[in-house]
């Protein structure tokens, strides 16, 4: 499962990102204009734009590694 990870990432990274969850189901244009379709698909941003993009289901390291350029 996901959430743990990120919950623990966001907690480790607390001040220097901001983390959010949108459900797919409830928001289909919002997974439409970021091209989502397969969950769990993780976006990191910066300054407005994405950076960084994995879907499926990941270790906490390369979690880690899509942040260092954050």
């Amino acid at each position: 499962m996901l959430a743990p990870t990120v919950a623990e990432l966001a907690d480790a990274y607390a001040g220097r990102i901001k983390v959010g969850k949108v459900n797919i189901d409830e928001e289909p244009d919002l997974a439409n204009r970021f091209g989502i379709v397969s969950i769990p698909t993780l976006l990191v941003f910066k300054d407005g734009q994405v950076v960084n993009k994995q879907v499926g289901l990941a270790p906490r390291h390369v979690i880690e590694d899509m942040l260092k350029d954050i």
